[in-house]
């Protein structure tokens, strides 16, 4: 059976420089973590063919040695088997240290991450999980193993009872129930593991939350005047209340989320939406939209049916890199099911793109399948589409060829009731005019609405007027009307097709006298790009009196050059 957490094998630290190895062992002992150090590579080698939970390597212990051995055992672990390995790098930036890098991250496989400096409780927490990762691993050692007595307990008892054929066909029959059973277990530990990759579009999302309640707390300390303590602190109770909304996508594929079914006019819903597409989408792709006059109103989730409507456009846009047209259609369609007559609407999203094979047409509504790039896509947009459809109690399909483009259909069930007065849609671009200051107008670009209403608060109470834009497009739209703007301070990752880096990028070869500051919860995506236009990233979350030196820091670096 597998080994349970406090069963695990010790973690082995590799980092003969210095005091790392004797003060990271200290500091996994006081956290309950059984850790053992190595001297040198071949005892880091021996160490983990003893049995190791994780490694956790300093990457200087293997500068200039030859891991090769190391390589080979990591890429000889059996099929249930990916060891843990957490890296603690350093910020030495010489020629060939990061191609060696990737080369070291490519072969260990299964790596975090750690910069220097690192602190304490990150170091416990990233051990930590890996430590689960490992445990779920070993679950999976036992599920495998179960799966294969079972399937030698049943060969057995087909050998055994062959002249009782009535007794070997029920044995049989339950053999494949416990079978069924273990893999399914196997599936949903899978799927966990699965779950555990996804942290890159979770950290950002959470240091957004981090970012309001703990910007919240220190401006609370600065503000008098009531009204302005209310709005942060409705601030932060709204960010507390929206992390529960990051598992919406995770449960969507698995159908647990709560809807809020509505009585909805598609043409107007939609319709209403052409603003947030033409943002969402590059200049060379064009959105129709096309709608049968008699239209009929149907029942579902207003804010889900926006995400959907958005998920497909976004991935119809990706589908064609030189440019088309989305064809959004809509359109009664009467049917009869079972032998019940059932009203639908057939809602299309059509793009003339690259279009799917049939491999990835069978995978396309699978959680955590993806065929962007690392950073660029969670694999969870059709899946999320998929659960919506069928909580709502529709059908989706999709018709896709290579090279001509594909169509997915969503077939909504009609509503017999009058549809309600027009929803709010999801992104907007807002202008705050608050009270007057003297040390410039910064244009902030935000699309999280909390986030955007603190960071107005911190800007203004360094002196500065904001001007607030949700989208890179609606940014460049602000720098086009004539407004002074002293600074830009954008989000990196955002809707509408354009990140911060790009946005920074153009407003450059606009306008070179504009100082720029970019600002992530999740920045090491976008590091290298901004590091090679000179842009500083700030981390979130920040405090005031972090922003305002990263302020000052762009402003004068801005007037040195």
């Amino acid at each position: 059976m597998a080994q349970s957490e406090d069963q695990l094998e010790p973690v082995i630290v590799f980092a003969p420089v210095g005091r790392d190895a004797a003060a990271s062992v200290g500091l996994l002992s006081r956290s309950g973590i059984a850790a053992k150090a190595c001297g040198d590579i071949q005892g880091l080698l021996a160490a983990l063919q003893a049995g190791a939970a994780a490694a956790f390597i300093a990457e200087e212990a293997l500068f200039g040695q030859d891991a090769s051995l190391l390589f080979k055992w990591v890429a000889d672990q059996p099929p249930w088997s990916d060891l843990p390995f957490i890296l603690l790098t350093s910020r030495q930036e010489q020629t060939g240290i990061e191609a060696w890098r990737q080369r070291l991250v490519d072969s260990l496989r299964n790596v975090s991450l750690l910069e220097r400096p690192v602190q304490a409780l990150t170091l416990v927490s990233t051990i930590q999980s890996a430590l689960r990762a490992r445990a779920r691993q070993l679950e999976l050692r036992g599920l495998l193993e179960e799966r294969e007595l079972a399937a030698q307990e049943l060969e057995k008892q087909v050998i055994l009872r062959t002249q009782e054929l009535k007794a070997a066909n029920e044995a049989l029959r339950d053999q494949m129930t416990v079978r069924a059973h273990v893999e399914e277990k196997l599936r949903q530990a899978q799927k966990i593991e699965a779950i555990g990759q996804l942290t890159g579009g979770v950290a950002h999302d959470f240091n957004n939350l981090l970012m309001v309640i703990s910007g919240g707390l220190e401006m609370l300390d600065r503000q008098t005047d009531p009204a302005r303590r209310k709005r942060l602190m409705d601030g932060m109770r709204q960010a507390a209340e929206r992390g529960s909304g990051l598992t919406r996508q995770l449960l969507a594929f698995s159908r647990r989320q709560e809807l809020q079914p509505q009585t909805i006019d598609l043409a107007r819903q939609i319709g209403g939406m052409r603003e947030l597409l033409d943002r969402s989408l590059r200049g060379d792709v064009h959105v129709t939209l096309e709608f049968s006059p008699d239209l009929w109103p149907v029942e579902v989730d207003a804010s889900e049916l926006e995400l959907v409507v958005l998920n497909l456009a976004v991935n119809a846009r990706d589908a064609m890199p030189r440019g088309g047209t989305i064809e959004i259609r809509a359109e009664n369609v009467p049917l009869f099911d079972q032998g019940v007559a059932k009203d639908f609407v057939r809602l299309s999203v059509s793009d003339n793109g690259s279009g799917m094979t049939r491999e990835v047409q069978a995978r396309v509504f699978e959680p955590f399948f993806t065929t962007k790039d690392i950073g660029k896509g969670s694999g969870l947009g059709l899946a999320q589409v998929h659960g919506f459809v069928q909580q709502s109690g529709g059908k989706i399909d999709i018709e896709s060829e290579v090279g001509r483009g594909t169509k997915i259909t969503l077939m909504l069930p009609r509503s017999s009731k009058e549809p309600g007065p027009d929803q709010h849609h999801l992104v907007d671009m807002h202008v705050a005019r608050r009270r007057p200051a003297s040390a410039g107008s910064v244009l902030l670009v935000e699309d999280d609405d909390e986030v955007a209403a603190l960071v107005s608060e911190m800007l203004e109470d360094l002196g500065f007027q904001v001007v607030r834009a949700a989208t890179a497009a609606a940014a460049l739209g602000a720098l086009a009307n004539g407004r002074r703007i002293d600074l830009v301070f954008s989000d990196i990752m955002m809707p509408g097709g354009m990140n911060g880096v790009e946005l920074a990028k153009e407003i450059r070869a606009r306008r070179m006298d504009l100082p720029i500051l970019l600002t992530s919860g999740y920045s090491e995506v976008a590091k290298q790009a901004a590091d090679a236009q000179g842009i500083r990233i700030l981390r979130k979350p920040y405090q005031l009196a972090e922003l305002s030196e990263a302020l000052r820091g762009a402003i004068s670096k801005h007037d040195a050059n």
